[in-house]
């Protein structure tokens, strides 16, 4: 990262979750959400990203709603949400909970009938016919030209709006990879200089972490589905983590997720995606070098696709089946450092182990703190041990309270699919 720009020292215990205005509740409000609230505190819950919350084109539609991606005014709400008033009101609500709120901001592009679009048409790019297009074949939206100095100044202000008005604490930025990244460094630069933000892209360019906290981790997302598909080894996992560790600078934050808005919708849930490998590998996001990234309904948890364009809300059934999953994970997070993302003193090592079917273990250090993670990604019953001069003392088991002492000659017995972390 630029040497101008620092990560808030709160990002390296946290996490996020996003939130699904439209499907959360019957209302799909701002006001309906904030019934959530303590649920999710309970649960460990402490970024809250949401969703574009700005108005949506009504030229080139899609569906009945439209996408929160075809944004059609960024200095409001969106209607369907509530009034300024009303998320003012949520975002406070979350202070007093001690959540933090970052809020999706789409930078590429806009919606068909953006007010731009007549106050500015100059902000936009032209196809060879003059028409305002989209280079990617984006259906709703068209495109906006950061060559142009206005659109740059135009748009931090719009950003700095929220930062301003309503005390949000950051920006998962949309497509961050497509806008330019001297434009980020500029609005960074200004943003920070009234109140420092955290800051997440959706991409896995390298360079973006010259500006950006946190960064996206599809490359291990698609791997994850590989291995399902073919569930021989782990080492399609570990080459991409190998890569993650060689390849991008020592502090920056990954996202691991196991899904999302466009994941779920798009390519399904995952359960359809993962199978049975789903909760491993969501003890896998949350334990790993990296910060989690969980989904509106994931707890419950929704098996479902949830439509993107039409109104299909969660079908919420409490208490959750998966609260107390997340809550025990995301509090081992917040408590134990040997978790911390993207900090030096921190120490990962894959543990070799013996086991006949595809086995993930891992250990994570910091200093006298540790913790060890087994994950069995297979349908049989294992039986390992782990060959590490690196293991040698007593652990808690965290899902399953017990004292146990590990080392190299511990015998570990896991059932199909089953997860294991202990605490040191």
């Amino acid at each position: 990262m630029d040497s101008s720009f620092q990560t808030l020292p709160w990002t390296a215990d946290s996490n996020i979750y996003e939130v699904n205005l439209r499907q959360y509740t019957a209302e799909g409000s701002f006001h309906a959400f904030e019934a959530h609230l303590p649920r999710l505190r309970d649960m460990g819950v402490e970024i809250l990203w949401f969703m574009p919350i700005t108005p949506i084109s009504l030229k080139g539609r899609l569906g009945s709603l439209g996408s929160y991606y075809a944004c059609s005014d960024y200095l409001t709400t969106n209607p369907e949400f509530g009034s300024p008033e009303d998320f003012k009101s949520l975002v406070e609500a979350a202070h007093r909970l001690g959540f933090r709120v970052l809020i999706d901001w789409v930078a590429n592009h806009t919606g068909q009938d953006h007010r731009w679009t007549r106050e500015h048409p100059e902000f936009y790019r032209r196809n060879s016919d003059g028409n305002f297009f989209d280079a990617h074949g984006w259906e709703d939206v068209i495109d906006l030209n950061y060559d142009v100095p206005e659109l740059r100044e135009t748009m931090i202000r719009s950003m700095k709006f929220w930062v301003d008005n309503f005390a949000i604490d950051g920006f998962r930025c949309d497509m961050a990879m497509l806008v330019p990244l001297d434009f980020w460094k500029e609005a960074r630069t200004n943003i920070d200089g009234t109140r420092p933000l955290f800051w997440l892209a959706e991409c896995e360019d390298i360079s973006y972490h010259d500006v950006f906290d946190a960064s996206y981790t599809w490359k291990f997302l698609h791997a994850m589905e590989e291995f399902r598909k073919s569930p021989i080894s782990p080492d399609i996992l570990y080459d991409v983590l190998q890569f993650y560790n060689d390849s991008f600078p020592p502090g920056a934050i990954r996202a691991y997720f196991t899904s999302n808005h466009d994941e779920n919708s798009h390519s399904g849930s995952e359960y359809e995606r993962l199978g049975d490998a789903a909760l491993p590998f969501a003890v896998f996001c949350c334990t790993w070098n990296g910060i989690p990234l969980i989904y509106s309904g994931q707890e419950l948890p929704n098996r479902k696709r949830l439509e993107f364009f039409e109104k299909d809300q969660i079908e919420w059934k409490m208490p959750c089946a998966l609260h107390d999953f997340y809550k025990t994970l995301l509090k081992l997070r917040k408590r134990n450092p040997a978790l911390r993302a993207g900090d030096p003193s921190v120490t990962t090592f894959k543990l070799a182990n013996n086991a006949k079917h595809p086995v993930m273990s891992f250990l994570r250090r910091n200093a006298t703190n540790e913790v060890l993670v087994i994950l069995n990604l297979s349908a049989n019953i294992v039986s390992l041990n782990l060959s590490s001069g690196e293991l040698n003392g007593n652990f808690i088991n965290i899902f399953n309270p017990e004292n146990l002492h590990i080392d190299s000659g511990t015998i570990f017995n896991l059932q199909p699919w089953e997860y294991r972390v202990y605490e040191k």
